[in-house]
């Protein structure tokens, strides 16, 4: 038996040796899941006709150590650049055969985004998996409820909520390796560690968190002298909150996160390094009337500095960014599900000069939950640009549920439109800007069906079919255009969740993406992950991981010229043990287990085989 195969087979072994004896399984009440994210109310499954995944607080707890971009790369349809490398490498978020700037991120109900920043996407490496209560993705063009850059993903990300204890903290501690699969010296390169104290005093809640993470031992860049390129984050939440009565509750939160990154320049060392700075306010309020009606705030003013050091010099970037959303919900004969709302957003950077654009957006939504298996979203989006003028996106998303003794059939479509503003370099930028750049457009269209039986089965398989067009680019005086050609992409997404045994989970994924129109560069035809999870007695629990990356292009840019990437398999192995019933758990993480060679992208390190452990504690 190979080497690589024993690491294996000792780690499976070690998880069953955790347990001296098999108890009685508990018999544990599972609730019908609900989701959000499509129609900001909580709807049954059956009821929405969107393609929503859900990441809970059970997941990320098991998923301890890792990163929030590690944890979403697993889900279908999402392919996350340098999520495999070493932590601070610069992530790319492509979901449906589309760029970063096509996904949107949004934290407490407010959309996130850099304004000094060109790629327009939202830095994944603020985010601290510590303070995230839970994550739900929903797929496709979204724009109607979210507005710009929500184009083919909108990542809804809920932070962590107060206990209903007076006075309850959490503990967690992690360190591992970090290291490649030439190199296997076993130091312990990564550690992370983060403390919470929550609560609630009658009608006064809080939350006040701190994470932070360090990495160290890897250069950024494949090169002989491979010198290490060290990374680290820190991060503090308050979250405070008052429920004035019944229907009358207001929070508002508080947040400061840092990181600072060493990298290389492309296929060379380079003593390159960067600072960022993310100070966040906010405030979320919501207030019922007549038991089908409420009005909801949400609002937040965000400050991001960036200074970066490299072989091109010395820079400092500084954006600011205020969002207000305000809507109306009211539900009628509980069948129509209606939202009405106004989203303000402003974006202010600086280069040679103050810069900054506003955008008011009116919008409606409408859920429609018939009594005969029926279910109809339907929304428009009236975007107002303070640059461009104006523009509208819609949605048409029907449903039909055919119920059984023990679950349904679903089949779903839909029809929606999105669109991109161009970002403050693009329009008024040192260099290329162009005050007369359109909003960059996205159609697109789906269709698939979902079997669900009791919660033992859920099997789903959709279509997609994208076009983009007005894209922006550049001339030959590098000079920002709306591009005249289109892109089209489309693609199958399979999901499955099976327990075929209450002991045993099966969670898996398939995606097929084709992109027409330019190289596509770093989305891989085909993507595929697989989850067994198993509880091997009640203080212990097992989860064995497969991930299947297929070939893609990317540009060798010392060249300029594109080079087919080959597959790659990654098996990752996760055991957990309650020493300490709801109080104490350890745990195991090993990333790679075959210490797999493979590039994520050319000229930059990846990771081989390595092992975390790691500690939770709850006060």
């Amino acid at each position: 038996m190979k080497k690589n195969h024993l690491w294996l087979c000792a780690a499976l072994l070690a998880g069953k040796g955790l347990c001296a004896q098999q108890q009685d399984s508990q018999q544990l009440q599972q609730l019908e899941e609900v989701v959000v994210s499509d129609s900001k109310f909580e709807l049954k499954r059956e009821n929405s006709g969107k393609t929503v995944i859900k990441i809970t607080a059970e997941e990320l707890e098991r998923k301890q150590g890792q990163t929030v971009a590690q944890i979403i790369n697993t889900k279908s349809g999402i392919e996350i650049t340098g999520s495999r490398g070493r932590d601070g490498d610069v992530l790319g978020v492509f979901s449906r055969g589309g760029r970063g700037r096509q996904v949107l991120v949004v934290i407490d109900g407010v959309r996130v985004s850099d304004p000094s920043s060109f790629a327009q996407e939202y830095d994944l490496r603020l985010l601290s998996t510590a303070s995230i209560e839970s994550i739900e993705i929903i797929k496709g063009a979204a724009s109607t409820l979210y507005g710009t850059n929500a184009a083919t993903a909108v990542i809804n990300i809920n932070t962590k909520k107060s206990s209903k204890e007076k006075i309850s903290g959490n503990f967690q501690s992690t360190v591992g390796t970090n290291q490649t699969a030439e190199d296997q010296n076993y130091n312990l390169g990564n550690i992370s560690n983060s403390v919470s104290l929550n609560g609630s005093l009658n009608k006064f809640n809080y939350v006040v968190d701190f994470s932070n993470r360090s990495s160290k031992g890897l250069s950024a860049a494949v090169t002989p002298e491979n010198e290490e390129d060290n990374f680290s984050h820190f991060s503090t939440n308050v979250k405070l909150g008052y429920q004035f009565s019944e229907e009358f509750r207001v929070s508002i939160y508080g947040n400061q996160t840092q990181y600072s990154n060493e990298f290389d320049a492309s296929l060379m060392e380079a003593p390159n390094r960067s600072r960022v700075d993310q100070k966040r306010a906010g405030v979320s309020s919501s207030v019922g009337y007549g038991n089908k009606g409420s009005l909801h705030l949400n609002a937040a003013y965000t400050d991001y500095e960036t200074d970066s050091e490299s072989t091109f010099g010395e820079s400092v970037s500084v954006g600011k960014n205020l969002v207000l959303d305000f809507y109306n919900k009211y539900v009628i004969n509980d069948k129509w599900h209606t939202i009405l709302g106004v989203n303000y957003l402003k974006d202010e950077a600086t280069f040679s000069n103050a810069v900054d654009f506003t955008i008011v957006d009116p919008y409606a939504n409408v859920v429609y939950v018939s009594d005969f298996g029926l279910n109809l979203n339907v929304g428009g989006r009236w975007n107002n640009h303070s640059e461009y003028g104006s523009h509208f996106v819609y949605n048409l998303n029907p449903s039909y549920v055919f119920p059984s003794a023990n679950g349904y059939v679903k089949l779903l479509g839909s029809y929606a439109t999105s669109y991109i503003t161009p970002n403050l370099i693009q329009l008024f930028g040192d260099f290329g800007s162009n005050p007369e750049l359109e909003p960059e457009e996205n159609r697109t269209i789906e269709g698939g069906v979902e079997y669900k039986v009791n919660d033992k089965l859920r099997l789903s398989a959709l279509y997609f079919n994208r076009n983009e067009k007005n894209a922006i680019g550049f001339d030959q005086n590098f000079t920002s255009i709306n591009i005249s050609d289109e892109i089209d992409a489309s693609g199958v997404e399979v999901e499955l969740s099976w327990k075929p045994i209450g002991a045993l989970d099966v969670n898996a994924n398939y995606t097929f993406t084709e992109r027409k129109g330019d190289n596509a560069i770093r989305i891989p035809k085909h993507k595929a992950n697989l989850e067994l999870g198993y509880r091997i007695c009640e203080t212990t629990h097992l989860s064995l991981g497969y991930a299947y990356t297929g070939e893609r292009i990317d540009t060798d840019f010392t060249t300029f010229t594109d080079e087919a990437l080959e597959p790659f398999s990654l098996v990752n192995l996760y055991v957990e043990h309650q020493l300490l019933p709801n109080r104490l758990k350890v745990f195991v993480n090993g990333f790679n287990l075959l210490n797999e060679e493979y590039t994520e992208v050319i000229g930059f390190t990846t990771r081989g085989r390595n092992v975390a452990f790691g500690l939770n504690l709850n006060l």
